[in-house]
Parts: C-alpha cells; sequence; structure tokens
C-alpha cells in the first residue's frame, strides 16, 4: 500500500463523510507526505520517494503520467484562489516549488529546487529561482 493507491481510494469514497479525511491523515502521518482526498490525479502518477515531503493543494489537477520527487510544494498564493494545473508528462524534480494560477504544459520537465511561478509551455525544460525556460521541444522520456 503506498500513498497513490490510498488517495485513490478516499477519493472514491469523497461523499462519505469522514473516511476520505482519516486516509489524508493517515497518509500525512505514515508518509511524510499531504496529499489530500480531494487532488484530481491522472493515470501513473508516481511519487519519488513514497512522496517524502510532497504537498498538494486540493484543488490542483494533475494530468497523465506525471512523476513528482520528494519535498516538492504544489499550492497557489494567499491572495488567489486558483492553483497549478499540470499536463501530461511533467516531471517534477526534488525540492522544486510550483505556486500560484499557473499551467504547465505537457512534456515538461522541472529541474530540482526550481521555483514556478509563471505559466510553462509544452515541451519546455525549466529550472533555476524563478524558473526559467532553458531547452524548448523536449519529452520527458529523454530526462528520465
Amino acid at each position: 500500500m503506498n500513498p497513490i493507491t490510498l488517495q485513490r481510494i478516499s477519493y472514491r469514497i469523497r461523499l462519505v463523510p469522514i473516511l476520505p479525511k482519516l486516509i489524508t491523515y493517515f497518509i500525512r502521518l505514515i508518509y511524510s507526505a499531504y496529499i489530500p482526498y480531494e487532488l484530481k490525479l491522472g493515470k501513473n502518477f508516481v511519487l519519488g520517494y513514497g512522496g517524502l515531503g510532497v504537498v498538494i493543494h486540493c484543488r490542483t489537477i494533475i494530468g497523465d503520467d506525471c512523476h513528482i520527487d520528494q519535498n516538492v510544494t504544489i499550492g497557489g498564493t494567499s491572495k488567489k484562489y486558483k492553483v497549478p494545473v499540470l499536463g501530461n508528462h511533467v516531471y517534477v524534480g526534488a525540492g522544486a516549488k510550483i505556486l500560484g494560477p499557473i499551467i504547465i504544459g505537457d512534456n515538461v520537465v522541472i529541474g530540482a529546487n526550481a521555483v514556478v511561478v509563471k505559466d510553462i509551455p509544452s515541451g519546455s525544460l525549466v529550472v533555476g529561482i524563478p524558473a526559467k525556460i532553458i531547452k524548448s521541444n523536449i519529452k520527458k522520456i529523454d530526462y528520465i
């Protein structure tokens, strides 16, 4: 049993009053990751190192075949309601932060410890603080 399987179970039973919240707290306690039951996950979602230190906002939408490494934060900002949306085939490196109402395109690689605060077009490799595109027309499979 891993945190992704538990989250998918809690998402399916989200209409039951208290069980999904208990599963979310269990994930937080056992795996040191905050993966809420309201989160919409795509197929083949992977958390590196069991999701250690991962924090994902409950309204975030994550596409298919995404890989998120440890200590990643994906969330909003205090003054804006919208949160990030990740496309398909996205890799987020260890310690990266994705903040604000942004859209990450398909086949994007976000480097370790990058801070993403602006939209990223499809097929981009981004690194740095704040994250900057250093390569375009890439595929995730070439970097993972």
